[in-house]
């Protein structure tokens, strides 16, 4: 067991007064790597940043409680810490081969700090360097335990880009981009030889004019066009059964943990009267995100962000709307479609009219009007809590959602999304 100092974690805070944000950290390939670990107390905001270190601690501390493991899956948590934090006994929680604890380059290395930063590392706990803007000599002094260097895109130039980056990769160090915002900005940061990438570049449309859908979207679409104008199931499952490939990645869908089916489903047919139109258009939806992944195209990101979405907003308006089915399905095809901009490379007005939606779907999906598109302008927030954090909690108070219920339900919406993920590619 490592050796702790004496400080313990704060006992005034507790685990219910703060929610969690989780971006994605994405490899040269664009495939997932990591989730950056985001947690925002219900009084604090950005400016905050002392709050919320002690709101890291805290959670961490109650991590049995709140379950890491369903909240990164298999992809490694980076996890911001302090001084106070690092010289706690938290780490007695944390599984040191799932974690990268990030200190900020302002960090004053002290020679007691170095020497307990080397201690956690001689553990196994690896340390990321954050925000770094020079090559300053505290940072020569934290650098040889480092294993990641970030540099945030959004505080650096490019000229301290193009100075540092080769500096550190000549130390043998992993290069990481903070808030990476465009595809420009990633093609940039991948020619200096940056090794990850945060920021949701990834989930921006790239509208392409004139854009058609591939054979296979075009399929899937069809399929869900006739779903949504009760056709009958002979016809449903004679269309399915004409792409041989759809067919067998839709049985592959539905088999998975999930569904939540005890038997396994053998035939179209039976899946149609096990699972009912709506769970099969649920299915043909995230089949759209799933298939590029298996043409070779690193989609995976975008079906865990679309998948994480629908779920959470479905279990939102379940929450907010007890009883009605309808409405929490109808939320679930919002969360999920919200992205389909970014995947077919059209205008959202464009995918509208192509996918028949009502007009409560049409208005969330174009302007974030209506019941469906709040929730879905809070999912959006959550994603980006560095810069929304001060617009969650009025939105919460506003649907009558505690920050402890919201943590609840990001948690349920994380772990049902790794699971598709897992078995959709």
């Amino acid at each position: 067991m490592i050796e702790t100092a004496s400080t313990d974690t704060p006992n005034s805070i507790k685990v219910r007064d703060f929610y969690l944000g989780r971006q994605p950290i994405l490899d040269r390939n664009q495939a997932l790597f990591g989730y950056e670990l985001l947690f925002r107390g219900a009084q604090s905001g950005p400016a905050n940043i002392e709050t919320d270190l002690h709101a890291t601690a805290s959670v961490i501390a109650h991590s049995a409680q709140l379950g890491l493991d369903k909240v990164i899956g298999d992809a490694l948590g980076f996890v911001n810490v302090d001084a106070d934090v690092l010289n706690s006994d938290i780490f007695v929680f944390l599984p040191r081969d799932k974690v990268v604890l990030e200190i900020v380059e302002t960090m004053v290395a002290t020679p007691l700090l170095v020497e307990r930063i080397q201690a956690l590392a001689g553990h196994g706990f690896r340390f990321a360097l954050d925000d770094v803007v020079t090559d300053s000599e505290n940072v020569q002094r934290l650098l040889p335990m480092i294993e990641y260097v970030k540099m945030n895109l959004r505080d650096t130039s490019m000229a301290a880009l193009m100075a540092l980056a080769p500096r550190f990769r000549q130390e043998r160090k992993r290069l990481m981009a903070e808030k990476v915002e465009t595809r420009e900005e990633f093609k940039t940061c991948l020619d200096l030889g940056f090794d990850y990438f945060q920021g949701y570049y990834f989930a921006k449309p790239a509208v392409i004019s004139g854009k058609k859908l591939t054979p296979s979207q075009a399929a899937v679409v069809d399929l869900m066009g006739l779903i949504t104008s009760d056709a009958d199931n002979a016809v449903v499952e004679k269309a399915i059964k004409r792409d041989v490939t759809l067919a067998l990645n839709l049985l592959r869908l539905v088999n998975t943990p999930a569904v939540g089916i005890r038997h396994r489903i053998d035939s179209v047919a039976q899946a149609l009267m096990i699972l009912g139109r709506r769970q099969l258009q649920r299915w043909l939806q995230i089949m759209l995100y799933a298939e590029p992944a298996k043409r070779g195209q690193s989609m995976t990101p975008l079906l865990s962000l679309a998948t994480t979405r629908g779920r959470l907003m479905e279990l939102l308006a379940n929450k907010l709307r007890p009883g009605q089915r309808n409405i929490s399905d109808i939320a679930f095809t919002v969360g999920i479609m919200s992205l389909m901009d970014t995947l077919f490379s059209m205008p959202m007005t464009d995918i509208v009219e192509q996918i028949p939606v009502s007009d409560e779907v049409r208005s969330a999906l174009v302007a974030r009007e209506g019941f469906f598109g709040e929730l879905l302008h809070l999912c959006e927030c959550i994603e980006d809590i560095d810069g929304m954090a001060n617009t969650i909690t009025p939105m919460l108070h506003q649907l009558a959602v505690s920050c402890e219920e919201l943590a609840e339900l990001e948690l349920a919406a994380f772990e049902w999304s790794d699971t598709v993920v897992r078995y959709a590619i």
